[in-house]
């Protein structure tokens, strides 16, 4: 029933960005594309940004870092502050917060610290803010650097500091040109610039402008000439060792805050975004955080959880005008994983359709379309400036582009990814499966994202040494689930689109592909789903967490469906104690830690948990249990709290994270790797749908949650199809406000509300 209307309230977000607040992090990202996430930092404990900065896959370093001199031009010590047991750093997503003692005040207060705030503003600007103590007067605050002799040229004075270009390198070998300026709140009291043996480190007392002080004293803004030099001539030695750049200025004492900065602004061609919505101001992270719904819950792990991942997809955002990326998209994380990745695109989409928009969800895939390839196959990178060394990656596209165009239509963007993605399924069949067979071919172990697994060694016993070889003929359950449902994708694209010839053609090949899935990939002696060898045709009967993808479909029930919720229950196979392993522990080369062949792996997919697989598993469970199924959705109201749990260093509810891939057991991340934040899997979308109990759907909108338990769940207001929707749970009540209407029903039950029945 329909009560009283109800205005819809949008949340402040900054208690949210503040309440993520922790002392043990430091990632920082601008919104677009440049990220400061060093996964081992050296330099932490120094100031500023020694350690490097990406612009998405190129590694910049170092930046700068930061002096204190008195007004005799000496050093004032910065020692980070520990003192009374609090930390010396506080970080939260949109900064980092330093405590510095300067050594002038009393060990016992506050009196000598200086704060610095680090930040990586949009544009491409590293920020280091300062507000000094009362006890430092008349001294200078200085921005330093020193740039490798042999990639940096062209430096010059400006009115506001120093600018230079620097060159880097991807891993692909390809240069990137980068301009950098040093600059700070009003023109510099003075400016060093100065070639120099020996290393190039972040300390004042190692630069070669510690040895002439006196010199740097005294002289103010209205008087820099006598103290204002640049390059005059490079050594007769060449382009070797390192250029020291120093920008200093007067730093008054009391509450003013002083902010230094570094631009890096990448050489590219300029990239015309031909996203509709690309004048939309620069986001900020009260911006960012806003466009998506609140969630609380009686469960302070999902809650955290909830807001923490959505600093992971804006840590790992990207602007669309870096050169061949032309829309807001994701990067798959941190370092050189900071580019749009086709594997991790499917995933991007299914979280970002929550945020108000939906910019970054369509452009995670409109990207891969405006730089398809002439064969209608796709790359598996983006690279701002070539697109050499892809590689290629398997991806559910088609439930993707469903999912997204559910809750933001857009008929111009759907009909570029049918026309796109109608290229890319013909391209599958002709190069994946010229028999006809309805399954689709692996051909290296690298290419489905999954490396080092026991599915390859049962058709080859070299696959785990060729690397991107395409030797492989394994016709793969996974990328077979991929193909139906992008074939299965296309034709309800192809109904919405009025392109009715070719609804026949789409339907024919999921037919094809799904009959081959049931008849020929169910494995009865596994009690799964197991790849093909595309030699014999045989099944290879290797139990493996892809064994469960067929979820996804509509093809999977009965005593199949028992035999696949059997295996996630016994922990002689896929039932650990954290969802899920990616290969059945009884495999004879599973290994929880990682370890292949007596080595740990970097990327190891025999045993770890990777939350890109029980992604997929617990999304098949839910899709199972909105077909009817109530043991598939006692599954996964059980798996989604275990699996974000997991995700917590020791169980710490301040300190979530997401790195790669975890140990089953005991749930410990692959710390070694260093990459936290890898946004490789879709957590934030199934709390939405499984435990807050939302689906946006074509007709209309359907609340019904997981049999969870908890006794309160709220979520809102999510902005769709131009409307602010809320959920809300309270013991056996369900509530979903629209626009301010509220309709009211039993939890339990399916509450649905046709769209043509709301209030205009």
């Amino acid at each position: 029933m329909i009560l009283h209307p109800q205005a819809p309230r949008r949340p402040d977000p900054r208690p949210r960005i503040e309440a993520l607040e922790r002392p043990d992090k430091w990632y920082l990202g601008g919104l677009d594309g440049v990220v400061w996430a060093p996964p081992f930092p050296t330099w932490l404990h120094k100031p500023g940004f020694w350690d490097p900065v990406h612009l998405m896959q190129y590694g910049v370093a170092p930046c700068f870092t930061v002096a204190l001199l008195n007004a005799d031009g000496n050093e004032v010590a910065l020692t980070p502050d520990g003192a009374g047991g609090a930390p010396p750093f506080a970080w939260c997503p949109d900064r980092l917060r330093a405590r510095w003692r300067t050594g002038t005040g009393s060990a016992s207060s506050d009196a000598g610290i200086a704060t610095e705030d680090r930040a990586v503003r949009h544009g491409g600007i590293l920020e280091s803010a300062w507000t000094l103590p009362g006890e430092v007067r008349d001294g200078f605050l200085v921005a330093f650097t020193a740039q490798p002799a042999e990639s940096a040229s062209g430096f010059a004075v400006t009115g506001r500091g120093v600018n230079w270009i620097r060159r880097v390198a991807d891993r692909a070998g390809k240069q990137l040109a980068v301009e950098l300026e040093i600059s700070g709140p009003r023109s510099p009291a003075w400016t060093r610039i100065l070639p120099s043996e020996g290393a190039g480190s972040p300390v004042w007392a190692l630069s070669p402008f510690a040895e002439e002080p006196a010199a740097n004293a005294g002289h103010g803004a209205n008087d820099p000439a006598p103290h204002t030099t640049g390059i005059r001539e490079v050594p007769q030695d060449g382009r070797t060792g390192w250029i020291w750049v120093a920008v200093a200025f007067r730093a008054p004492v009391a509450t003013e805050r002083h902010v230094l900065r570094m631009r890096l602004t990448p050489r590219l061609e300029e990239s015309r975004a031909s996203d509709p919505d690309a004048r939309t101001p620069a986001p900020t992270w009260e911006s960012f955080f806003a466009g998506f719904p609140a969630f609380a819950s009686s469960d302070p792990f999902l809650d955290r959880y909830f807001d923490y991942r959505i600093f992971g997809l804006g840590l790992n955002r990207i602007e669309g005008r870096w050169g061949h990326v032309r829309h807001p998209a994701i990067a798959e994380g941190p370092e050189y994983f900071h580019v749009p990745i086709t594997y991790s695109a499917q995933c991007h989409m299914m979280e970002m359709r929550w945020r108000e928009g939906g910019r970054e969800a369509w452009g995670s895939i409109l990207n891969f379309l405006d730089n398809q390839k002439e064969d209608g196959s796709l790359h598996g990178r983006l690279y701002p400036n070539h697109l050499e060394r892809t590689d290629f990656y398997h991806a559910n596209w088609g439930d993707a582009v469903l999912a997204v165009n559910r809750m933001h239509p857009g008929r111009e963007a759907l009909a570029r990814c049918y026309q796109g993605l109608s290229r890319y399924a013909r391209w599958l069949c002709r190069s994946r499966d010229p028999e006809e067979s309805g399954m689709f071919t692996v051909v290296n172990h690298f290419e489905t994202g999954q490396e080092y697994m026991s599915r390859y060694m049962a058709v080859d016993p070299e696959a785990d040494v060729r690397g991107w070889q395409p030797r492989l003929q394994l016709k793969g359950i996974d990328v077979t689930v991929y193909a139906h449902q992008l074939f299965v994708a296309l034709g309800t694209i192809a109904r919405e689109l009025g392109r009715v010839g070719d609804e026949a053609e789409w339907r024919r090949l999921a037919t094809r592909s799904g009959d081959a899935i049931t008849g020929r990939m169910w494995s009865p002696g596994a009690g799964l789903f197991t790849d093909v060898d595309g030699r014999t045709f045989e099944r290879t009967g290797v139990k493996a967490a892809i064994g469960f993808y067929p979820m996804l479909t509509d093809l999977v029930d009965g005593a199949c469906l028992d035999a696949m919720m059997d295996h996630l229950e016994d922990p002689a196979t896929f039932g650990t104690r954290f969802p899920l392993p990616s290969s059945s522990v009884d495999d004879p080369r599973f290994s929880a830690e990682g370890i292949w062949k007596g080595k740990r792996r970097n990327c190891p997919w025999n045993g770890r948990v990777w939350p890109m697989t029980t992604s997929h598993v617990i999304e098949g469970l839910l899709r199972c249990w909105r077909r009817g199924n109530e043991r598939a959705g006692e599954l996964a109201a059980d798996m989604i709290p275990r699996f974000v749990r997991m995700m917590f260093s020791d169980g710490d509810l301040e300190r979530p994270n997401c790195f790669e891939h975890y140990n089953p057991d005991t749930g410990r991340a692959c710390y070694h790797r260093g990459i936290d934040d890898y946004q490789h899997s879709w957590v934030l979308d199934l709390i939405a749908r499984g435990i807050a109990g939302l689906r946006v759907g074509d007709a209309g909108l359907e609340v019904r949650p997981l049999p969870h338990g908890l006794p309160h769940v709220s979520m809102g207001p999510v902005r769709t199809r131009g409307r602010d929707v809320s959920v809300e749970l309270a013991g056996s009540r369900v509530t979903l406000v629209v626009d301010g209407e509220r309709y009211d029903g039993v939890r339990g039950e399916l509450l649905h509300v046709d769209w043509e029945d709301m209030e205009p």
